[in-house]
């Protein structure tokens, strides 16, 4: 993958860093998605560290973005599933681009690894809901779960 303008600045006090996620990351990615208003679990230990471990490890990918050394955002894309696991942003840091930018991250890789459609859901008429909606991703059914199935074709 080619760095970004967000990337090349990476060096500089101040400036959004994009990585690969790490074993280290997972307190702190634990942390976001325990801190986020929608899109709540309603059992925080249901998302277990071994889990995102497997994900880092085994199951596909993650990465992060980061600021001054703090964690603000990451994503995990499924192998097997063709799907983005998790994506989420520190409270107080949307609107940065930093979910725009580890979305792209997360599909562009698994659209590489051979996927010709990412899928992934989120909860009904929620930010993500319209996020997702206004980066080019098709909405469809309501799952049994109560989530909306969104999903992204490979462009040709």
């Amino acid at each position: 993958m080619t760095a970004s303008p967000i990337d090349a600045d990476a060096g500089k006090s101040g400036a959004l860093a994009f990585r690969e996620a790490r074993l280290a990351d997972i307190p702190a990615m634990r942390e976001i998605r325990a801190a986020v208003s929608e899109n709540r679990l309603s059992d925080p230990e249901k998302i277990t560290a071994r889990m995102v471990e497997d994900y880092l490890t085994t199951l596909g990918k993650g990465w992060v973005c980061e600021h001054d050394g703090t964690v603000l955002g990451f994503s995990f894309a499924a192998h097997k599933s063709q799907s983005i696991w998790a994506l989420f942003v520190r409270p107080g840091h949307e609107r940065r681009g930093i979910g725009t930018r580890l979305l792209a991250m997360a599909s562009e890789w698994l659209f590489a690894h051979g996927a010709e459609r990412v899928v992934l859901s989120t909860a009904p008429d929620t930010r993500a809901d319209r996020f997702y909606r206004t980066r080019g991703w098709s909405r469809g059914a309501l799952l049994a779960n109560g989530e909306v199935l969104f999903r992204l074709d490979r462009q040709r």
